[in-house]
């Protein structure tokens, strides 16, 4: 009997429920997976809470690794017995099987283990996403990057600091700090407790940064723009600590600003698109750069792996694991 995490109503943690499900056979297009790991995303809680819709009863989820059981008709791109791994498209990751559109499947290299693919799919292409193609980040430059010790943040300030930039990193608590520095953060801000607007003026004796990303939204937006320097990039990608208000041109004007919503969907919307980012992600796994898993919760535990992650308990990413 196959199990998921079933959602009957939106609502906090305790809505998520560990229920058998049935699993249909695979349509056109599509293939069936046993699933081995499940990435755990803030877009889940999102999804939990109702800010993105799902269709009820359902799962949630987005990111997970497994091994293709059956195909449907007309799948010619992965076979049964392949290692795969997947981001974005239909949600329903928490469960321990499901259909999935093939064309959206990732074939996993013999060299990237379930457990790093599962903790690096959307992090990792989002890390990609940003840097190379939002704001393609340049050797010497130097870089703002909130919530640096966040899932999202241990892979991108390592890639950074493998490209050659500086980057200057917030956290919400000290102890995330030091997490930040051991992978690659230059300079790291406490923004709970200091201006960083003011902290990345003194770094940058006064000339601010080309470029923000923020994932982090309502706490931050405000001094991220004063962080930037003339002609610099505002990248909202997240908002953790809720949405970040229309913000009219005059507030982007003085310093002629640019403000952007990029989102890793329409970054994965094809197989080209997501193949893209995953070769240069795997490659920089292959250069050094590590997939911090620093939690593990049961799949029938993701309630308080959500508590763990709204809590701001957690660091690096965060797996759901299936027995």
């Amino acid at each position: 009997m196959t199990h998921a995490i079933q959602l009957h109503e939106t609502g906090g943690p305790e809505v998520m429920k560990w229920e058998a499900v049935d699993v249909a056979a695979p349509g056109p297009g599509e293939a069936l997976l046993r699933q081995t790991v499940v990435g755990l995303n803030y877009i889940d809680t999102y999804q939990r809470k109702g800010v993105y819709p799902i269709a009820l009863p359902g799962s949630i989820g987005m990111e997970a690794t497994g091994v293709v059981e059956a195909v449907g008709e007309g799948v010619t791109n992965v076979k049964p017995g392949d290692r795969v791994g997947y981001v974005m498209g239909p949600a329903g990751a928490y469960a321990e099987r499901r259909t999935y559109p093939a064309s959206r499947l990732i074939a996993l290299p013999d060299d990237i283990a379930d457990e790093a693919a599962a903790a690096m799919m959307l992090k990792g292409l989002t890390a990609a996403y940003l840097t190379q193609r939002t704001f393609p980040v340049q050797a010497g430059q130097t870089v703002l990057f909130h919530a640096a010790a966040g899932g999202v943040g241990l892979i991108i300030c390592q890639w950074l600091n493998m490209m050659g930039a500086t980057v200057i990193g917030t956290v919400s608590r000290e102890e995330k700090a030091a997490v930040a520095k051991a992978h690659g953060c230059h300079h790291t801000i406490n923004y709970s407790s200091e201006n960083f607007a003011d902290r990345v003026k003194e770094i940058t004796n006064g000339a601010g940064v080309p470029v923000v990303y923020d994932g982090v939204g309502a706490a931050t937006w405000e001094g991220s723009l004063k962080a930037l320097s003339p002609f610099g990039y505002y990248v909202s990608f997240g908002a953790a600590s809720g949405p970040v208000p229309p913000l009219p041109g005059t507030a982007l004007a003085p310093k002629a600003l640019y403000y952007t919503r990029p989102g890793l969907a329409p970054h994965t919307a094809t197989p080209e698109l997501m193949q893209g980012l995953a070769e240069p992600l795997f490659d920089a796994v292959r250069k050094g750069l590590k997939i911090e898993i620093n939690q593990r919760f049961a799949l029938r535990d993701a309630a308080d792996a959500h508590r763990a992650l709204e809590g701001r308990q957690t660091t690096g990413s965060t797996l759901l694991m299936i027995d």
